[in-house]
C-alpha cells in the first residue's frame, strides 16, 4: 500500500505539470507537443492514478470522502502550511511565506465548507454549500522566485499535497455524482479546480516549475524513464514478493505506458530541434 501511495502521489504531480507545460507550449506555438502533454496528463489521473487508488479501496463512501477531505485541509491549515510560511519568513522568502499563508487561510475555508456538506449528507439537514470558485494563476516559464533550498523544497512538497488533493477530489467527486449526490459533486470540482489551478499553479510559478517546452520535455522524459525502468518494476517486484498479484501487473502495466510517454516525448523533442 505504501508503494501505490507513493505512486499516486507521483501521478498527480504528473498530471498537475503537464497540464502546465501544456499551456506553456501552446504560448510558444508548439499545437501538437502542447495536445501530447494534455494527452499524458489525462492518462495520469484517468488511467494510473485511477487504477492504483482501486487496488487499495481509496475511494470510500460519499461520508468516507468528505471525512478524509476534511482531515487534510485541517492539517495543512493548521500545520504544513503555517509551518511552511514560518520557515520562508526566517528564510527570507516574503513571497512564499505570503502564500502559503493564504493558501492556509484557503484551507480553513474548504475545511468549513466540507463540515458543512459531512452534516447535510450524514443528518439530511442543510445543504451541500457551493463550490468556490478558483482565482487561476498562470503559470509561463520562469526561474525560481525563492532563494532558501528548504522553502524550495517545501514548495515541491506543498505541489505534491496540492496534486495529490486535485486527483483526489476529482475522484470524490465522480463517486458523488454515482451516488446521486450531484451538488456534492459540484462542490469536490470546485475545491479540486482551486487546489490545481490556483494553488498548485501559485506554488509553482514561486518554484519555477515551468521552463521553455524544450525543456519541459527533457524534464518529463527524466521523469518517465525513471518510472519506467527504476520506479516501477521495484514496486512490482516488492508487491509480487508480497503476493499482490494484482498490484504487481498493474505496476508492471504503467511502467510500459511510462516507457511509451517517454518515447513519445523523445520524438517531439526531436522534431521541437
Amino acid at each position: 500500500m505504501q508503494d501505490t501511495r507513493a505512486a499516486m502521489r507521483g501521478e498527480g504531480f504528473a498530471h498537475a505539470s503537464y497540464l502546465f507545460y501544456s499551456d506553456q507550449a501552446d504560448r510558444e506555438g508548439h499545437g501538437r507537443v502542447a495536445e501530447l502533454f494534455r494527452s499524458a496528463a489525462e492518462v495520469e489521473l484517468d488511467d494510473h492514478f485511477t487504477k492504483e487508488a482501486a487496488t487499495i479501496a481509496y475511494v470510500g463512501s460519499d461520508e468516507a470522502n468528505i471525512r478524509q477531505a476534511a482531515e487534510g485541509e485541517r492539517a495543512e491549515a493548521t500545520s504544513m502550511y503555517p509551518t511552511y510560511a514560518e520557515e520562508a519568513r526566517q528564510d527570507g522568502d516574503k513571497a512564499a511565506a505570503e502564500l502559503f499563508t493564504e493558501i492556509a487561510a484557503d484551507e480553513a475555508e474548504h475545511r468549513r465548507l466540507l463540515a458543512s456538506a459531512l452534516k447535510a449528507v450524514t443528518t439530511g439537514n442543510g445543504t451541500v454549500p457551493a463550490p468556490p470558485k478558483a482565482d487561476p494563476v498562470q503559470v509561463p516559464a520562469g526561474l525560481p522566485q525563492v532563494s532558501s533550498a528548504r522553502t524550495r523544497a517545501n514548495l515541491e512538497d506543498a505541489m505534491h499535497g496540492e496534486a495529490l488533493a486535485n486527483a483526489s477530489y476529482t475522484l470524490y467527486a465522480h463517486h458523488a455524482r454515482e451516488t446521486g449526490q450531484k451538488q456534492l459533486a459540484r462542490l469536490f470540482e470546485g475545491l479540486a479546480d482551486v487546489e490545481l489551478r490556483e494553488h498548485f499553479a501559485a506554488e509553482a510559478r514561486l518554484d519555477g516549475l515551468v521552463s521553455d517546452t524544450a525543456t519541459n520535455l527533457r524534464t518529463s522524459i527524466a521523469g518517465e524513464t525513471y518510472e519506467a525502468e527504476v520506479m516501477y518494476p521495484s514496486f512490482a517486484r516488492r508487491a509480487e514478493k508480497a503476493g499482490d498479484a494484482q498490484a504487481a501487473d498493474l505496476f508492471t502495466e504503467i511502467a510500459g505506458d511510462e516507457a511509451d510517454h517517454a518515447a513519445s516525448f523523445r520524438k517531439a523533442l526531436h522534431h521541437l530541434n
